[in-house]
């Protein structure tokens, strides 16, 4: 017996083996079609409820069992889910055109849509036509049939070159491996990284010496404490070189194909570009719009960081004669200058943010504002044994969310942090059903005479993410596609970012930041350098994001055609935020994982555009109280459940009474 063909809650983890996935794939595909012809089939005049709620509520067996699959490919893989991956995702792309081409199908769509107006709609219902609607018509519906099969094929490939793009970046990462047996060669790293590295070197099968690696945790403590240059310019240009080598796992050519094939889809479909396609769902709208965005913080952010730049070689000259800094100087000059300026490293604050401590501050952080309660379980199955799972409930004891919490790097587990959800929210006949949530990150491991210690950074990310769940767990819309966090991808970010600021605040950081030994909460003095020093570099680190979101709009808001060289290409969109030298042996592109693998395509400017609402919003927060009931209610009522219901410019607005001013980010990032 299949258990993935089998209904099921909680997913089955311990009863999944490999081979269920393909047939589980092939036979809920096969009955989603017969929905969709239930659908076309009906003799019946198209209505919203027999058309546009029927469509909606195809497929879900097909839907759980894909984020079942998708999710473990991404935080559990290995070579034969990767192999699996690669077989199914091009069936997926073809049912998924299969349903958008489909005439009849749309011919129903479009008489419903055509008579919206004349209606009696809800907003929620009025969105989800639209969004049905727009589905089709932007996905071919209206194309010749020649074209059809172009689209096909297109989409066929790009789901292929996308996985084998994040394939050779996760085969990079864990193929590089620095085994250190010199204790020398450690010389500036705080002794607990020192252990972690010794227990890494043993997992991976040496007796002696230390171990570094590209997963975030081994890799940045090396690049922001060693002392050994030469070391950190080896590391960094093994960083920076992912998917650029000219071998087997070199990613340039597929860099290449999938964005020539994103233009060729977008003008098959009577676009300009790529980026415009993208656009005209999101609230920027147009790739005007995201230049304008994105040069105006650059006019602003430039002068700061140059400044910043010049104090960081100024300080690296006079401290070890540095007289060119360079890429793998920065983390560890910033960490020195920093620690000169503030008095303030993570090895000081690294005691008082236990990743226990932490869970718990966030969860204590989303009781005191949303009334929310978490109870970890043991009866929920796990994929692997790290992951902890909870239980969530209101005040008033009602089911809110299952939430998945998994933390720590393993060799089959992609780089970086995200949430993610197994199951949807949404209600149906009477019944509101909740969601199961996800968040994965890649944490410090705990050692054998340390627990797991968060750096300041991760103590953001951890907070971030959770910012993410609770869009997802506090949702409560009626249609799943417009659940939790599907809503315009400039918007997704504002639940994440604004959650981050809770964490320089004195009156939410005594509720966790305790010493892991003494149990003593966390000095205001070194809560006061946390804020003094949140903006510092603040410049460079603008300048940084600003340079990606460009990198993003260089590859996507043009004609890509007759680009044939992916790093010439990279260096002219870098040009003007250039601060170090450039290095001929790295390329960021070919591990660009957010646009050419994830969902970011025409969006990264998305962090800084959310970065804008989060600041005005917070500043809302800040006038009235972290913790006020009033403020945060409003933010769970017409943000956090509302997902993608309605524009998310109309959402805001209710929330904070005003759009939102560029102003309130450049004032706390310091470059007013």
């Amino acid at each position: 017996m299949n258990p993935l063909l089998s209904p099921f809650d909680t997913a089955p983890f311990s009863q999944i083996k490999n081979e269920h996935f393909k047939p589980a794939f092939l036979k809920s595909i096969e009955n989603a079609r017969k929905e969709i012809d239930a659908i076309t089939s009906n003799t019946e005049k198209p209505t919203f409820e027999n058309t546009i709620e029927a469509l909606e509520f195809s497929g879900q067996q097909l839907d759980r069992i894909s984020s079942v699959f998708f999710n473990l490919n991404s935080a559990e893989t290995n070579e034969e889910i990767q192999k699996i991956a690669q077989e199914v995702s091009p069936l997926l792309s073809e049912f998924g055109n299969d349903i958008t081409l489909n005439e009849s199908l749309f011919k129903r769509v479009k008489s419903v849509y055509d008579q919206k107006d004349s209606l009696d709609l809800t907003v929620e219902q009025d969105t989800l036509l639209d969004k049905k609607y727009k589905s089709f018509s932007r996905n071919g519906a209206n194309l010749s049939e020649e074209k059809k099969i172009r689209l096909r094929a297109i989409d066929a490939k790009l789901a292929k070159l996308k996985l084998t793009f994040g394939e050779n970046v996760l085969a990079e990462t864990n193929k590089y491996r620095l085994h250190l047996t010199d204790e020398a060669d450690l010389d500036g790293l705080p002794e607990g990284e020192k252990e972690a590295a010794a227990q890494l070197a043993i997992s991976k099968g040496k007796e002696d010496g230390w171990m570094i690696t590209l997963d975030y945790p081994s890799y940045i403590p090396f690049m922001k404490y060693a002392k050994n240059r030469a070391l950190r310019k080896e590391l960094s240009l093994a960083f920076g070189s992912k998917g650029f080598h000219n071998d087997t796992l070199d990613n340039q050519k597929n860099v290449l194909d999938i964005v020539k094939l994103r233009f060729e889809r977008a003008t098959l479909l009577g676009y300009k570009t790529h980026a415009d396609f993208v656009l005209e769902e999101r609230m920027a709208q147009t790739p005007e719009k995201v230049h304008s965005f994105l040069n105006e913080l650059l006019e602003k952010a430039k002068p700061a960081a140059e400044r910043e730049f010049q104090q960081l070689e100024n300080f690296a000259l006079k401290l070890d004669g540095i007289d060119r800094l360079e890429k793998w100087d920065g983390s560890f000059y910033s960490e020195k200058l920093k620690q000169e300026l503030f008095d303030l490293d993570d090895e000081k604050l690294k005691p008082y943010f236990k990743l226990e401590n932490v869970i718990n501050g966030v969860f204590k952080v989303a009781e005191k504002l949303f009334d929310l309660h978490f109870e970890e379980v043991d009866d929920i199955e796990k994929y692997h044994d790290e992951v902890k799972t909870f239980k969530v409930f209101d005040s008033d004891k009602n089911f809110i969310s299952l939430f998945y919490a998994d933390f720590h790097p393993r060799a089959g587990k992609r780089g970086g942090a995200w949430m993610t959800s197994y199951k949807s929210q949404w209600k149906r006949n009477g019944e509101n059903v909740r969601p199961h949530i996800s968040n994965v990150c890649n944490f410090t491991p705990s050692t054998k005479s340390k627990p797991s210690l968060l750096t300041f950074n991760e103590v953001t990310t951890l907070f971030h993410e959770f910012g993410h769940g609770l869009h997802g767990m506090l949702a409560n819309t009626t249609y799943p596609s417009l659940s939790g966090t599907s809503v315009f991808w400039d918007f997704v970010e504002l639940p994440s970012q604004i959650l981050e600021n809770w964490c320089y605040e004195k009156e939410a950081l005594e509720l966790f930041a305790t010493h892991y030994k003494t149990g003593e909460t966390i000095p205001m003095e070194l809560v006061q350098k946390i804020k003094e020093s949140s903006t510092f570099q603040e410049g460079m680190q603008t300048l940084r994001q600003l340079s990606f979101g460009l990198l993003d709009m260089s590859w996507h808001g043009i004609d890509p055609t007759n680009i044939t060289d992916v790093k010439k290409h990279e260096d002219e969109a870098f040009k003007n935020t250039t601060l170090y030298p450039e290095t001929s042996e790295t390329c960021m592109s070919t591990a660009f994982s957010h646009i050419f693998q994830g969902g970011y395509s025409s969006g990264y400017y998305s962090y800084k555009w959310a970065e804008v609402l989060d600041a005005d919003a917070f500043a809302y927060f800040k006038e009235k109280g972290i913790f006020n009931k009033e403020v945060a209610t409003k933010f769970k009522d017409n943000v956090l459940s509302k997902g993608g219901t309605e524009s998310p410019m109309i959402l805001y607005k209710r929330f904070r009474g005003a759009e939102p001013k560029v102003e309130a980010l450049l004032e706390r990032a310091g470059l007013l």
